[in-house]
């Protein structure tokens, strides 16, 4: 069993802002691969459970707000007993240009307060992540840059990725995680 959790902030002030990347590659990955199941409500989290090359797989959503993210994503673990492993946690990045991306299989949250929180709520740091790139401005207070609508230029580039991004999480069910580091990692600008 695997378990997908993209990061982000409920409601509708927040659609289209830079910290929502993780809900808009999930949207987008399940949209595209024409997935029906329907979202549903539990441990303040929308899921979705659906079955990829005959495996079960969990989408999550946290609904409890990026900085508590952890909690939710503890709770669909220990509800299901998917081991760390199985886990892959799709994230924004600042350190990243915009329309690049990362696999990491472990280290720090990088100063990412939902990261952080998965961290202290699993115990661990050793689990997998897809880091997407939304750059950072200087001119701007972080928590303000993350926050703002993504401009129609980034959108563009996002559509573009979010393709690129498809297959990544394609191969994450198919291949071990050194295997599609190297294969992925490689191909960022």
């Amino acid at each position: 069993m695997k378990l997908i959790v993209g990061l982000g902030n409920p409601g509708k002030e927040y659609e289209n802002t830079r910290h929502n990347i993780g809900f808009m590659v999930v949207d987008n990955y399940i949209s595209k691969k024409g997935i029906s199941d329907s979202w549903k409500s539990k441990f303040n989290g929308l899921y979705l459970e659906t079955n990829i090359n005959g495996e079960k797989v969990v989408f999550v959503k946290p609904q409890s707000y990026m900085n508590l993210s952890g909690s939710v994503v503890s709770q669909f673990v220990n509800f299901y007993k998917i081991d760390i492993n199985d886990i892959l946690v799709i994230s924004d990045d600042l350190d990243l240009l915009t329309g690049n991306y990362k696999l990491k299989s472990q280290g720090s949250c990088g100063g990412h307060n939902g990261l952080r929180d998965i961290e202290r709520c699993l115990c661990t740091q050793e689990y997998k992540r897809l880091k997407v790139g939304i750059s950072k401005d200087n001119d701007i207070d972080t928590k303000d840059y993350v926050l703002s609508k993504i401009s129609k230029d980034d959108a563009k580039i996002y559509d573009d990725l979010f393709s690129l991004l498809i297959d990544v999480i394609d191969n994450f069910f198919s291949m071990s995680f050194s295997d599609l580091m190297n294969k992925h990692n490689s191909k960022n600008r």
